[in-house]
């Protein structure tokens, strides 16, 4: 069977003509291969064993990435705690009855003077610091002493 092209193919003219056709009925579709047990199984056990390298794989990749992130939390910890703090500021019971009458006149807490940094006092020196427009931490730190205009001892000053 011939059959003339009119439009031009690379490699051939307009006059060339093709001369045989393959037909697709010829081909058969091929039939699936079935794999006999033990076949069957060995792959079965490399799938199996891809699987298994593939979830240690992951996890030890996991733990590495655990054991960076706790060593550097470590180094952190670590550093924060070798530097050096100064002594902790302390007011002593004479300070806090003085404050505690301090705090009962302006009207931040009820109740008597007992000496003792108790919650009662906590928060109405919390109240206090935050009508002063000073930082509220509800303790007798430095700053709200000098601010009561109650006298530091000389261990306080040298702080």
């Amino acid at each position: 069977m011939k059959v003339g092209l009119e439009r031009g193919i690379k490699g051939l003219d307009r006059q060339d003509t093709i001369t045989s056709v393959p037909t697709l009925t010829k081909l058969k579709r091929a039939s699936p291969v079935r794999l006999t047990t033990s076949e069957d199984n060995e792959m079965k056990r490399i799938l199996s064993a891809a699987f298994v390298f593939a979830f240690l794989l992951s996890m030890e990749a996991s733990a590495q990435n655990n054991a960076n992130s706790n060593a550097n939390s470590a180094a952190r910890a670590t550093a924060n705690s070798n530097r050096r703090r100064g002594p902790i500021f302390r007011a002593n019971k004479d300070q806090i009855n003085q404050a505690q009458a301090i705090l009962k006149q302006r009207g931040f807490m009820t109740g008597d003077a007992t000496g003792k940094l108790d919650t009662a006092t906590r928060a109405a020196l919390k109240k206090y610091q935050g009508a002063e427009s000073l930082r509220v931490t509800g303790t007798l730190n430095r700053v709200t002493l000098e601010k009561m205009n109650i006298t530091l001892t000389e261990r306080q000053r040298a702080m």
